[in-house]
Order: C-alpha cells, then structure tokens, then sequence
C-alpha cells in the first residue's frame, strides 16, 4: 500500500490493514489519528515515537496475540501467517533445537510470567534459542525493556513491510 492510499482510507480500512502489526488499539488509533503522512518515512516515524511510550500494559495486551517460538501458529488470519513465516527458522530446525526451546519457553514463563518474545525474521533457530538463554539472567525490569524493544522492532518491521 502506498502512503497515499493509507491517507485516504476510512478509519475502519486503515484500523484494518494496519492491525496485524501489533495487539494494542492505542497505537493503532494514534497512529490512524495522525494522518495524513507526508510519506512511509514520516509514517513509520510517528509509529515508532508512539511505540516509545510502551509499558508493561502494551506488552502483556500485545503478547496476548503472540505465539511462543517454535510452536506453530494457527488460523488463517494475516496474524498467524506473518508468525508462521517470521518463525520458519524454527519451523525448520531440528528436533533437539525444537526441544531446547520449549523447554527454555517453559523457563522463561515460569521466571518471567509472559511468553518469551524476539524478533525471529532474520534469526536462525540457534540465535533464538541463545537470546532466550542470555534473557533468562535479566531482572524483570530489564527484561521487559528487552521485551518491548523486542515489540517495537516487530512492530515497525511488519509496518514497514505493509507500506512496501
């Protein structure tokens, strides 16, 4: 979609291509709000300073809609395919590599009450797996400043990829 067309839309269109983005209205409203953008760079601008102001509401509202890593996500919405393919590292990966994921997702809930969350495009199954090991030494505070830019990234990634 070009920028443009993102300005012209209606509220409901625009609330529409951007949803599968993140889990939290807020900056799905704010963001719809401000148009119109003078381009995507001003757009994923404006995205990224309303993601700045994230606490651990906005995360524990966005992971709501996450799946763990390594487990496969279902349904057919745009959601879960971006998910499914964002993932594929681990989809692929060994059943070992598969494993020691969940049993790390299973560590990092217990320690940290909330799924573990990372940027899987661009990362292999072991890069994964390593990040979720060097997390688990965070303090819960800042482990969730990890968590969050974590969200952002992903965030302004599938924006990005949707003005594309």
């Amino acid at each position: 979609m070009d920028i443009d067309g993102f300005n012209q839309l209606s509220v409901d269109e625009a609330e529409a291509v951007i949803a599968h983005c993140v889990a939290i209205a807020d900056w799905r409203r704010g963001l719809i709000q401000a148009r119109p953008f003078a381009s995507t760079a001003a757009l994923l601008a404006e995205a990224d300073r309303l993601a700045q102001g994230w606490q651990a509401a906005e995360l524990n509202q966005a992971l709501a809609a996450h799946p763990r890593i390594g487990e496969r996500a279902s349904g057919a919405d745009k959601e879960a395919r971006l998910s499914r393919n964002e993932q594929s590292a681990m989809q692929q990966a060994d059943s070992a590599l598969k494993q020691a994921m969940l049993q790390g997702n299973h560590e990092y809930e217990q320690r940290f009450g909330r799924v573990f969350l990372i940027r899987a495009k661009g990362r292999s199954g072991e890069e994964m797996l390593a990040e979720l090991r060097r997390r688990l030494n965070n303090d819960e505070q800042s482990e969730q400043q990890e968590a969050l830019s974590q969200l952002r990234e992903i965030t302004l990634l599938r924006l990005k990829e949707t003005m594309e």
